[in-house]
């Protein structure tokens, strides 16, 4: 990715009450800069004949790269006329006539260059190599990996070399320990995010492998299960007082994510009271970054190792994904936003639900904001470290009014107007009849109000 190309929107999802980014790529700001097909980019008018064999080629290339078309061989835009009925046609040739499945490994979507439509195919290395176009088999023929530019066959040799390496262990190889699954709240999240039939799920995000069980990916993704992302909250600046520890899998990790990243929103957050009125002034840490970290932590991990972890105290918050980076790719590679992801399956599932906007974004994301030292690379952990903004917390105390962390139950629900009782109960630690009696007084003090149904309804605050 080019810094500097991107345009950053923020939105309120009213759903699901989280925060999202919407990255919108300027390609316009690229006019007059001469552009030819790398080992990291291709270029194309339309998807030919040899379409399959560039995503191939970038498949098995270390890192993964881009293929853009709607444009001559230099990079210029010539357009693409029917964008979107393209991009399904070629999401379906990547998925049907690509060899080992490809799910959670791409991302096809429409931009403007020059103000010209065309669709750049974002395509990570996968895991399983070699990748080879199905109808040609594991050959020299069908094999291709990115060379001096373009797209060139693989050698008898490289080919014997990936395909007798050991396999790294996958969630789709690995059994649920239960096979009993239910997935409610995941066909919740993909009625109200996608169009993709709810009744065809377990097939679109193959959550069952060859022999027909359900794989580790399905007990992940199902409404329960015994997996969890743990949350520990210390006093200080070091473990010796812990405040909390909670548990917050035990149930769909898309819904497990969720419930982390609305908790470290309402932790992060510096609020001002003058005359009685409470309003936001500052954010201890970026929480672009932060959501991002959260994100990549729970998508990346190796379950096989253990639980992603999100650690608060008193001057930072430490994001912690067992597994370290993933075979194949380095730490240059990954600061270069080059993609391998671990766990294709949840890739698939949080970029179809919108927890991941694109793939490959979400490091640039936390470099706009911070430096590399806040990674932190071992062979068995990944952590990444934000450290609170305390010169940030030091100005807002010399204003007029006097500025503290407040956390009541009314300054919770105005910054999540969707969040249920049991949300609140965490987030303030109170009970769940303390939340009610207290929401049940602001509203007959005029305070708050509730618009719409029980379940899908909004508090709103006077």
């Amino acid at each position: 990715m080019v810094r500097g190309l991107q345009k950053f929107i923020l939105s309120f999802d009213k759903i699901s009450g989280i925060m999202s980014l919407k990255i919108n790529y300027d390609w316009s700001l690229k006019r007059g800069l001469k552009m030819k097909d790398s080992n990291r980019t291709a270029f194309k008018r339309e998807p030919d004949d040899r379409f399959e064999a560039e995503v191939v080629s970038f498949l098995n290339y270390p890192g993964g790269g881009e293929l853009l078309l709607g444009t001559d061989e230099d990079g210029n835009a010539v357009g693409m006329a029917g964008a979107d009925a393209v991009r399904q046609k070629i999401t379906e040739r990547i998925r049907n006539n690509i060899s080992p499945p490809t799910l959670g490994l791409f991302d096809a979507v429409q931009d403007k260059l020059n103000g010209k439509n065309v669709i750049r195919v974002i395509i990570a290395c996968g895991r399983q190599r070699p990748y080879y176009v199905k109808e040609l088999g594991m050959s020299e023929q069908g094999c291709y990996i990115r060379a001096d530019g373009s797209a060139q066959p693989m050698s008898g040799r490289m080919i014997e070399e990936l395909s007798s390496a050991p396999r790294q262990p996958t969630l789709h190889a690995a059994e649920s320990p239960v096979q009993d699954l239910a997935f409610k709240q995941l066909c919740i999240y993909y009625a109200e995010k996608t169009r993709e039939p709810i009744d065809r799920l377990a097939e679109i995000l193959e959550l069952r492998r060859p022999e027909g069980e359900y794989s580790y990916a399905a007990y992940l993704l199902a409404d329960e299960n015994a997996a969890s992302v743990k949350l520990a909250v210390y006093a200080g600046t070091d473990k010796s007082e812990l405040l909390e520890t909670r548990e917050l899998g035990n149930r769909c990790l898309i819904t497990a994510t969720n419930r982390l990243l609305d908790r470290l929103d309402a932790e992060v957050r510096i609020y001002e009271t003058i005359a009685s009125k409470t309003r936001l002034v500052k954010e201890r840490v970026n929480t672009i970054a932060l959501r991002e970290a959260v994100v990549n932590a729970v998508v990346h991990n190796d379950y096989a190792k253990g639980v992603p972890l999100v650690e608060l105290f008193s001057d930072r918050i430490v994001v912690t994904s067992c597994g370290g980076l993933a075979e194949g790719l380095t730490e240059t590679e990954l600061f270069e936003c080059r993609s391998m992801p671990r766990n294709r399956e949840l890739m698939r599932a949080f970029r179809d639900i919108e927890l991941i906007e694109r793939m490959g974004t979400g490091i640039d994301l936390i470099l706009e904001a911070y430096d590399r030292s806040v990674f932190e690379f071992t062979p068995e952990l990944t952590v990444v470290t934000f450290p609170f903004d305390t010169a940030l917390i030091s100005s807002d105390e010399q204003m007029a009014g006097k500025a503290s962390r407040i956390k009541t139950t009314l300054d919770v629900v105005r910054d999540n107007p969707t969040i249920t009782i049991p949300t609140l109960s965490e987030f303030t630690y109170k009970s769940q009849s303390t939340v009610s009696r207290e929401l049940k007084e602001y509203q007959e003090a005029g305070l708050l109000r509730r618009e719409g149904a029980r379940k899908n309804g909004l508090w709103i605050v006077e």
